[in-house]
């Protein structure tokens, strides 16, 4: 690049135009990128949390995927036993990506104090359940001991011991019906060994989590007997392909759903973050992209004098374009730099120390939860230096406008 060029760019991007008129109209594009990457970063990283943590609660619930019997698969009250004894039991042979497979049994059931009672779903889980998951929501206590001829423990929710006014070891009392034909509850006492909360609502009002061996025994059904199978898989990414092929590998008389198939409403709505997180991503873009033809224009009309010498000295429009170009790229990655540092420690403050609480009502889970990934991160900061790169290519062109020799005479 000739001698001039260079002494063009140099003037452009150094200090001297922070004391022109240029400089506040500068300072407030690079603020507008920052704050744009700021709000982007921290869209996705809540959008990308509370789908994962949504799905991550789903999943340690009811696992991945649910084999039931077809008498059953519309019921979280287990009616129609299945036989353990299955192909796919305790793993499938012919299909990748699952992590566990597990067995189950559920029977509704009241759970009764002196001043209170709870109605629950009695779910009874076998040494083979991956605790991995639910352990984080573990607030107190332990986890019930399988290896036990008989397991009277039992865990509950935060929510059930506060409205019963029970707490870690107490001993309650449960009646659950025997059948349809026979009024006469079943009366059983259980120890609360355990205390969790997940902050789904929908599970922590009424599930109860204890023994298979028990839900056996009030449903009148052998060792052999389950309710169904929990798939839990390596993806959730991968569900409904794999759902699709568990379902082929399963006998006739056994359906195959997977969650997202029996919550319909639950991920419906979740899906409903990724179009929100892609509108706050446009505007934020746009704007960011205006402030910066703003910029653009102010910077190119405050050195109009400067431009015409340099056309005038044989230096090219294009030449002249790129030096603009150039130094507004410098200013967008300036605001790119200050807005992942200061979204990023936002995000890190937030998952570290929590200090943004939700209802878990409403969003089911009680801690805004954010993640991101390095490749969202690149993808963010790629996309809007491109973008707003491409948005000050017409404007650039007003220098194409610019006459030699009037902008030298008047300036």
């Amino acid at each position: 690049m000739n001698y001039e060029l260079y002494i063009a760019k140099r003037i452009i991007a150094g200090k001297k135009y922070k004391n022109s008129i240029s400089s506040p109209i500068i300072k407030i594009a690079i603020a507008a990128i920052a704050l744009g990457m700021i709000i982007m970063l921290i869209a996705v990283a809540t959008a990308a949390g509370l789908q994962t943590k949504i799905r991550d609660k789903m999943a340690g619930f009811k696992g991945h995927v649910q084999i039931v019997n077809y008498d059953n698969n519309n019921s979280d009250v287990s009616t129609t036993p299945i036989d353990i004894e299955q192909d796919f039991y305790p793993e499938f042979k012919n299909i990748d990506g699952i992590k566990n497979v597990q067995v189950y049994a559920s029977k509704g059931g009241l759970l009764r104090t002196e001043t209170a009672f709870e109605g629950v779903v009695f779910k009874g889980v076998s040494s083979d359940y991956d605790w991995s998951i639910f352990n984080e929501y573990l607030v107190e206590g332990r986890l019930p001991d399988f290896t036990l001829p008989r397991t009277k423990g039992v865990l509950l929710s935060q929510t059930i011991v506060n409205r019963l006014q029970l707490k870690l070891n107490d001993t309650i009392s449960a009646s659950f019906l025997k059948s349809v034909q026979n009024k006469l509850p079943s009366n059983r006492k259980y120890q609360v060994v355990g205390i969790y909360n997940s902050g789904f609502m929908q599970f922590d009002e009424n599930m109860m989590i204890g023994d298979i061996r028990e839900v056996q025994k009030l449903n009148k059904w052998t060792e052999n007997q389950v309710g169904g199978f929990e798939v839990v898989l390596n993806s959730f990414d991968d569900i409904e392909a794999k759902g699709e092929e568990i379902y082929s590998e399963v006998s006739l008389t056994l359906n195959a759903k997977t969650i997202t198939d029996i919550y319909p409403t639950v991920f419906d709505w979740i899906k409903l973050f990724d179009n929100n997180v892609w509108f706050i991503i446009a505007i934020m873009i746009l704007i960011a992209g205006i402030n910066m033809i703003t910029a653009l224009l102010v910077l190119i009309l405050e050195r109009v004098q400067m431009i015409g010498i340099l056309k005038a000295l044989g230096s090219s429009n294009s030449s002249i374009r790129k030096i603009f170009l150039y130094n507004a790229s410098y200013l967008i990655l300036k605001g790119l730099f200050w807005g992942n540092i200061i979204g990023l420690s936002i995000i890190g403050v937030q998952h570290f120390f929590k200090l943004i609480t939700l209802n878990p009502e409403t969003y089911y889970v009680s801690v805004m939860p954010v993640h991101i990934s390095i490749g969202a991160i690149l993808a963010l900061n790629i996309g809007t230096l491109i973008l707003c790169f491409l948005m000050l290519i017409i404007p650039s062109y007003i220098i194409t406008k610019i006459n030699p020799s009037k902008s030298i005479k008047f300036a």
